[in-house]
């Protein structure tokens, strides 16, 4: 251990700080150099700046991403996913197989909803998203996702983090640790959830063991004024540059305590959270105030939590946030276990709008092309209803359980073929059947449209390399325009 800098201390030397002193330090400096390579690829910056913008491994389609979270589970059937051989069998068993629920299901329900062609390639889309119809030519539709469990936990963990069991850095955090941010004055990465924490909590935007400056930044959009959205974003006592000469004499004194303990990843997230809150006090009371859109902006994308929060969006974009994870709803939304005619029909009516009027919003200024935009809940739901259970639902009405074995996500933009359908399920919509889809698989999709091989972004952590797809994961590139 290094001996403490302080007084005559400064001219007591450990081993290793003799070495890099005298004319050995040049070995010192090639051995760092090599231990440094795995993590130092062309154009990353120093240890000093860790969100400055990085250089992937090939010309990326996307620069930014943003996923939309449907939590809860929103059903395939009655959305992207239609299954009009459930009309033939409605208040009958399925035949075939049975797969294993999480609450006991009985016979066929089909859907309360109506699917029509729509666009120019025809693509079949619930009467639950009018409006998000009108972008299909856009959208990538994937009907073949399969994830591993019935359980809200398990499968929240395995689509954000690509671990359904440990703690892992979740996709948003990965992606900043491998490009950074354009953004040198907001959060490289953000996660909006109105209402407060999801199922799991912080572990859906957390960094795991990632240095701490990659977590996501969470945003209550429940609450529409910038100062309670984010607390202390502007100190009321001291004035900008007191706050400076406070923060300048902070810096200092956490250098000194740093050299004397090597690049301690902890301290220099700590350092950088200080210098970004600093700066944030002006770039984001900027971002995040909706009403200096013009009229017909705000009108495009309606009222409500959702359309605001996606509008947000779009101007965290444009000024360089490199990923933004928006969470629909408060609590479990889309997890309609019973009255899933009503259930879905409500939560539909509060996003349709506000997510056509994004994709279209992105599209004429430009920046579709490059941002990669995703949208999916944790698993679908059953092709058949799920029996009254006391204390869980009310039993008298229609709804679904959970499916893990076939649901739906859709992409659009940032290099994705628009107007296109991937995979299927069976013929009642149970699990994947056509070309199955694994969320490691997503990911590794993912990476690969950001301009990253999923196998070679890595992290040494705890003697190994780790990824965020493991030891799994295939790009789907079919799906890649």
């Amino acid at each position: 251990m290094p001996h403490a800098r302080n007084g005559a201390d400064d001219f007591i030397l450990n081993r290793r700080d003799f070495l890099l002193r005298t004319g050995m330090g040049f070995g010192a400096l090639g051995f760092t150099a090599l231990l440094g390579a795995e993590e130092s690829r062309a154009g990353e910056s120093s240890f000093l700046n860790p969100l400055a913008p990085k250089t992937p491994h090939f010309a990326p389609r996307a620069k930014r991403v943003v996923h939309i979270f449907l939590n809860g589970g929103c059903s395939h059937i009655d959305t992207f996913d239609p299954k009009p051989a459930l009309e033939k069998h409605a208040g009958k068993m399925l035949p075939g197989e049975h797969l294993k629920t999480e609450r006991p299901t009985g016979s066929a329900f089909p859907s309360p909803f109506k699917f029509e062609p729509r666009g120019r390639s025809g693509i079949e889309v619930s009467e639950l998203f009018p409006k998000i119809a009108e972008c299909v030519d856009d959208m990538c539709f994937i009907r073949s996702m399969r994830a591993d469990v019935p359980n809200h936990e398990p499968s929240l963990m395995l689509m954000n983090t690509g671990d359904a069991r440990f703690v892992r850095p979740c996709v948003g955090s990965w992606v900043t640790y491998g490009l950074g941010s354009e953004s040198q004055n907001l959060p490289g990465f953000i996660s909006m959830c109105p209402g407060g924490y999801p199922v799991m909590g912080a572990q859906n935007w957390q960094s795991g063991f990632l240095p701490g400056i990659y977590q996501g930044t969470y945003i209550d959009t429940r609450k529409d004024d910038i100062h309670s959205m984010i607390e202390w974003i502007r100190n009321e006592t001291v004035s900008s540059a007191g706050q400076r000469s406070q923060l300048d004499l902070l810096r200092e004194i956490n250098e000194r305590h740093r050299q004397a303990r090597e690049d301690d990843a902890e301290l220099e997230a700590r350092i950088q959270s200080f210098e970004l809150a600093y700066r944030m006090q002006i770039e984001a009371t900027d971002a995040f105030d909706v009403r200096k859109e013009p009229p017909a902006i705000l009108e495009l994308y309606g009222p409500g939590v959702q359309a605001r929060q996606l509008l947000i969006t779009r101007r965290l974009l444009e000024r360089g946030v490199r990923f933004v994870q928006v969470w629909h709803g408060e609590g479990q939304p889309w997890d309609n276990h019973d009255d899933l005619a009503e259930g879905h029909a409500r939560l539909a009516q509060q996003c349709d709008q506000g997510i056509a009027a994004f994709l279209k919003d992105l599209k004429q200024r430009g920046l579709l092309q490059d941002t990669l935009v995703y949208c999916c809940g944790e698993f679908g739901r059953t092709p058949t209803v799920e029996l009254p259970t006391p204390g869980l639902n009310r039993g008298a009405i229609n709804g679904r359980d959970h499916n893990p074995y076939g649901f739906t996500v859709w992409l659009a933009g940032g290099g994705v073929k628009g107007g296109f359908v991937y995979g299927a399920t069976d013929e009642f919509g149970w699990k994947a059947v056509e070309n199955p889809v694994h969320p490691h698989d997503l990911h590794a999709t993912i990476l690969h449209l950001l301009g990253f091989d999923h196998e070679r972004l890595t992290y040494r952590h705890a003697g190994r390399d780790f990824r965020l797809t493991d030891v799994h994961g295939h790009v789907v590139r079919e799906v890649i325009a």
